[in-house]
């Protein structure tokens, strides 16, 4: 009983319980829009239920998490790795998930589905900030040698998502962490220039010969009108996601009460167009409550990375508030039209629970940098 009370004590001492009360803040709210829009499902308690769960369980995570050294874990770099590749491996044979999502990011074992990207992405972030540090205190960052190093990582990471899950939206996040922890860490701008170049010169190539037609057409849906003039074919979604926001004016047409949303017309309502629920529900009020939320978390994690130890810690709390801010822009812009609907989730308020845990084990990690020492080369701005 003693040890479980210093337990309690200690997180209450360590936990930065500002971003923790943010996090729930946005899982409250987006229980709210879940119940919403599952509402004419079948069985629609069962969604709350997952949900719920995965609050519970991410609590749990984030409790740990803060405790727990990060430098530990850190530690433990190559059997992390080996896990990474692994829980990814599983997709090969057991992966479901494409008649649903257009991939086969998910297991399924005994009626619980878990989107090992998910959870990857946050050993991922662990991993990438230890290799960088580790250059950097050690040897040359911006040598060629560590570059290619740290690019070969990012690589391999990379392809295998996109090789046992066709989840191209999933790997488009890990690339986005990459770009912001080589920003982060002061790799010179020529190596980003240099790569922007290579990258331009190999997207003809993977255009044609990598990419389905399907694959393409949701890339250029958005900018080039004469894919699916109707709107009928794959601007479906994103035509009923404007029509729903747009609808919801200011103040909304009441919570369970949205059209789009109660007649089901606007598909992927609980998950990828929770976003649109909101708009037409709750209005634009409730919309930039939202993205107010979302951005004070990354704000949050930003400020907590300046204030950290050491490069790596640095970097994983950049890490985390990158896929925050990616995966809310990307999602707020394919809900109005702006940007691919390429399946990426809104974090905190999409339904998902292997998301919303892996999100509070993330912020777990940040919230456990908090009270440790900042560098100094950072002192004179706090």
């Amino acid at each position: 009983m003693k040890k479980v009370w210093t337990l309690i004590r200690d997180f209450f001492k360590l936990a930065d319980m500002l971003l923790f009360a943010l996090c729930t803040v946005c899982t409250i709210f987006g229980i709210v829009l879940i119940s919403s829009a599952t509402l004419t499902y079948e069985n629609p308690a069962k969604y709350i239920i997952v949900q719920t769960l995965a609050y519970f369980i991410g609590v749990a995570l984030f409790v740990i998490l803060t405790i727990i050294d990060i430098d530990i874990i850190a530690d433990k770099w190559a059997f992390l790795f080996v896990f990474d590749v692994l829980f990814l491996l599983l997709l090969i044979p057991f992966g479901v998930g494409a008649e649903e999502t257009g991939n086969r990011g998910w297991l399924r074992f005994l009626g619980i589905g878990i989107q090992p990207s998910e959870v990857v992405k946050v050993v991922y972030i662990v991993l990438m900030a230890k290799h960088i540090s580790y250059l950097k205190e050690y040897r040359n960052l911006n040598s060629p040698f560590s570059i290619a190093q740290l690019v070969l990582h990012f690589g391999f990471m990379f392809g295998l998502i996109v090789f046992v899950s066709d989840d191209l939206g999933s790997a488009l996040v890990f690339l986005f962490i990459f770009i912001v922890m080589l920003f982060v860490a002061g790799v010179k701008l020529y190596w980003f220039a240099i790569g922007s170049a290579l990258v331009a010169a190999l997207i003809p190539f993977v255009w044609n010969n990598f990419l389905s037609t399907n694959q393409k057409e949701r890339i250029l849906a958005p900018y080039v009108s004469s894919i699916d003039p109707t709107g009928y074919g794959i601007r479906w979604q994103s035509n009923q996601s404007k029509l729903a926001l747009a609808s919801g004016q200011l103040t909304g047409r009441g919570l369970y009460h949205g059209p789009q949303t109660q007649s089901n017309a606007l598909s992927q309502k609980h998950t990828d167009f929770i976003f649109s629920v909101a708009g037409e529900e709750l209005g634009m009020i409730a919309c930039c409550i939202i993205i107010l939320l979302l951005l004070l978390i990354v704000i949050r994690c930003v400020y907590i990375g300046i204030k950290s130890r050491n490069t790596m810690n640095m970097l994983v709390c950049f890490g985390v508030a990158s896929v925050i801010f990616f995966q809310t822009f990307e999602n707020v812009g394919m809900c109005i039209g702006l940007t691919p609907v390429i399946g990426i989730t809104l974090p905190f308020f999409s339904y998902g629970g292997s998301s919303l845990f892996s999100l509070f084990a993330a912020m777990g990690l940040v919230s456990g940098i908090k009270f440790r020492p900042k560098p100094e080369r950072f002192h004179s701005y706090f």
